[in-house]
């Protein structure tokens, strides 16, 4: 079944407001006479429906079987349906030159802005500092054209070495340096700076992006829509999914101080809980009246970071009980581990009491850290989830050929095992987010865009299983957490009926944990700890450092808005098997301690302000989770 045709039916029935199921499109696909069966079935459906669904095919073509498809022709609106719907399929894509250069590691991407495949399993070795793997989507871009081709799988060997190691190979980079090289054969070719392999499925090419198993115009038609029945069969009855965290409707915070008390105090009792069976953890009050000389243990909130004269930190950390200063020796090789705190963040260090009593000699330092022990979970059957962010719908920049590339792709059988899609936020490009943004708007109205954003999203097959989060160019509060979207933004979103929870929550699909947060705190991240930690280029490093901290936004009182409420909902307090962000519009994956962090990249191209930052995005990447092995297939439909 050829692309063109999955593409041509789901733009038409898109124009008349309906979503469908991929055994629909197939079903109307593989008839005898298409264009009727289309007619048909629009006729027969209700004007009130969201969603044509198989059985409606079904019934269509049981009533019309005696007197032949054919009478059909003029059904609907008395007109058969265009050749090309509203839809427009492009002819295949013109040869791209260029990578994404370098960016500043500082600037805020959260006021701006490729799709391959890249498997990656990832692993890591112990240490003073954890570490981490991870893999990458396309690195340069030559032009080379022909047909998409999955360049293979790499594995990552599985070490605990008990030192810091960083074989980081995840992030869409200008040049490839990490472990393995990707060619990418679609669009262009890419080299990657990791493990992985990188396939583009282009922007709206006839033939199949896939891994090769679509059925191309000759295969025959039966075949792909048995293969279609038995997925469904397979799957219809074995999903699951189940929310945690979600703080949607359950906001109590009113900015009294109370409230920040509350709230602060809650992040400490759960994190510090973390690190008592690690130490001997005394109170602050009770350290103040031991002998100078002691060895004494502290779990504490960061509360002040400077350092001295000498160069040494004094760390200032307050528990419960009050503050106590605590000093590392710039020579001692925990002093490199400062470099890497934020304020508001728990950790706990022992060491000797000064003579006289009155500071701490650091040591050793803890974090909440996740367990190098943590063994993630799986799904038990073979089953995909596709994993996408920062859409902007609204935006000049806002991809449409390849967001309708992407949609049509997800028809074919390369992707029948996708069956959940989960989206990271920044549904929209919203208004008023940065200074002039709406010399760069292609929809100015916020409800327009949310309009807008559903056309997009009845494009999705309608057995795909939802869930979104909201960002912070989205319609709602920007301090974190973020509830989901109000009643009337629900009531627009209703193509697919997507599951909508806050920012963060944490989404368990079939046994497997994905935490969900949208990753405004990247930027604070990227900007306040060492290049080599964190950076622009390589987003999942930064996510390393929320999972080490156990809290997806620390630092209270700067770039990131944070709301009082009566528990901090921004607490990891469950290890998670994926984390999943996006926000800074880069592409990135790796395995921390065997936690899945991926960002997804984008759906928007540069942007003015983008530009003058020196940001250049990584738009068009769909990255795809299989659940049952946790590897990582990323597709570039730009």
């Amino acid at each position: 079944m050829p692309q063109e045709a999955t593409a041509r039916i789901v733009g038409e029935l898109a124009r008349r407001g309906y979503n469908a199921e991929r055994e629909a499109v197939t079903l109307i696909a593989s008839a005898e006479d298409p264009d009727a069966t289309l007619a048909a079935v629009v006729e027969a459906t209700a004007a009130d429906a969201l969603k044509v669904t198989a059985e409606d095919v079904r019934s269509v073509q049981d009533e019309t079987a005696p007197r032949g498809a054919s009478a059909l022709r003029n059904g609907g609106d008395g007109q058969p349906p265009s050749s090309s719907g509203d839809r427009s399929t492009t002819a295949d894509p013109e040869p791209q030159d260029g990578a994404p250069d370098g960016a500043d590691p500082h600037p805020s991407v959260s006021s701006g802005e490729r799709d391959s495949q890249t498997r990656s399993t990832g692993s890591d070795s112990g240490g003073v500092s954890p570490d981490e793997t991870g893999g990458s989507g396309a690195s340069t871009v030559d032009a080379v054209g022909g047909s998409p081709a999955d360049t293979g799988t790499s594995t990552a060997a599985d070490a605990d070495t008990g030192t810091d190691t960083n074989t980081d190979t995840g992030t869409v980079a200008g040049t490839g340096t990490g472990t393995g090289a990707v060619e990418d054969t679609g669009t262009g070719a890419a080299a990657d700076a990791g493990t992985g392999a990188v396939e583009d499925t282009g922007t709206g090419a006839a033939a199949d992006a896939g891994t090769g198993a679509e059925a191309d115009a000759g295969t025959d038609a039966a075949t792909v829509q048995g293969s279609r029945d038995q997925a469904a069969d397979r799957s219809t009855d074995q999903r699951s999914v189940s929310v945690e965290n979600d703080m949607t409707g359950r906001s109590t915070g009113t900015g009294e101080y109370s409230d920040f008390v509350s709230v602060f105090r809650d992040r400490y009792d759960k994190l510090a809980s973390k690190l008592r069976g690690r130490v001997n953890h005394r109170p602050t009050d009770a350290i103040e009246s031991m002998a100078g000389g002691s060895e004494v243990a502290l779990v504490g909130m960061v509360n002040d970071i400077r350092s001295t004269a000498s160069g040494h930190w004094l760390v200032e950390l307050e528990d419960t009980k009050g503050t106590f200063p605590c000093l590392v020796m710039k020579d001692r090789n925990i002093a490199e581990l400062v470099d890497e705190l934020l304020y508001d963040e728990v950790i706990a260090i022992e060491g000797t009491l000064a003579d006289d009593a009155g500071i701490v000699f650091v040591d050793s330092m803890y974090f909440p850290d996740v367990p190098r022990t943590h063994e993630p979970s799986y799904a038990d059957r073979h089953v995909q989830a596709a994993l996408i962010s920062d859409v902007h719908v609204g935006s000049q920049e806002f991809m449409h050929e390849e967001w309708d590339a992407f949609a049509d792709w997800l028809y074919t059988e390369g992707a029948e095992a996708i069956e959940y899609l989960l989206i990271a936020g920044d549904m929209v490009e919203g208004v008023g987010v940065y200074p002039n943004q709406d010399e760069e708007l292609d929809v100015v109205d916020i409800y327009d865009q949310y309009e807008t954003f559903n056309e997009k999203l009845k494009q999705i097959p309608g057995d795909i299983d939802v869930t979104m989060i909201p960002g912070n160019h989205d319609a709602v509060r920007l301090a974190e957490p973020q509830p989901g979207f109000d009643e009337e933004l629900r009531n627009i979103m209703t193509a697919h009926d997507p599951r909508i929870v806050s920012n963060p929550s944490t989404v368990t699909i079939e046994g497997v944990s994905v935490l969900m947060y949208h990753g405004v705190s990247l930027d604070e991240v990227i900007a306040e700890t060492p290049e080599h930690t964190a950076s622009y280029d390589e987003p999942h490093k930064a996510m390393y450092q929320l999972l080490k901290k156990r809290h997806v936004a620390p630092q209270y009182g700067g770039h990131t808005r944070l709301a009082p409420e009566e528990k901090d909902y921004l607490v990891i307090e469950d290890v998670p098997d994926i984390f999943h962000t996006g926000h800074v519009h880069k592409l990135g994956f790796g395995k921390y301690h065997n936690v899945l962090a991926i960002n997804s990249g984008c759906w928007q191209r540069q942007t003015d302000f983008q530009k003058s930052v020196n940001i250049q995005p990584d738009s068009g990447y769909a990255p795809v989770v299989d659940l049952d092995t946790l590897d990582v297939t990323v597709r570039k439909f730009s």
